[in-house]
């Protein structure tokens, strides 16, 4: 069954397509290049974060577009019991610990726009949530889309 109208489909193509071509930007520097810095190491270990995540959203429920998966189930416990979406902050801070220590601060313009992105993504998901959960509505109130107390 088919909750989104083609619109919705096309968007989440975009999105995802948007998403992995950034992170591809990223990485034209490979770690053996890199100057290791303290604050993007930190940043990579707290990507960590979506170890997590999979353990409490596991692959079969798992989707890379936002659309919910036809036999999936809402994960509200684990990182998801405080944000919505863990996996997206996993991705932005492993971004930022990249770009800190490839260099460069066109990076920095790559990650704000993965951020952009991933946004937008996470707006789009959290519809066709709803549509599929009527029970969305309250875990949404009740968590933070990306940073608890802030965003």
């Amino acid at each position: 069954m088919n909750l989104d109208p083609p619109s919705s489909a096309t968007s989440a193509w975009l999105y995802v397509l948007a998403q992995f071509g950034l992170l591809a930007a990223l990485l034209v520097v490979p770690p053996w290049q890199w100057e290791w810095r303290f604050a993007g190491s930190v940043l990579l270990l707290a990507a960590l974060l979506g170890a997590w995540t999979l353990l409490h959203n596991r692959p079969g429920n798992f989707n890379v577009q936002p659309q919910p998966r036809a036999r999936g189930h809402l994960v509200t416990d684990g990182p998801y019991r405080r944000v919505r979406h863990p996996m997206y902050i996993a991705v932005l801070l492993g971004a930022a610990g990249w770009a800190d220590c490839a260099g460069g601060a066109w990076r920095v313009l790559i990650v704000l726009a993965l951020l952009l992105v991933l946004n937008a993504k996470a707006a789009l998901e959290e519809r066709l949530l709803l549509a599929r959960w009527p029970e969305y509505a309250a875990y949404r109130a009740r968590t933070w889309r990306f940073v608890p107390w802030l965003w």
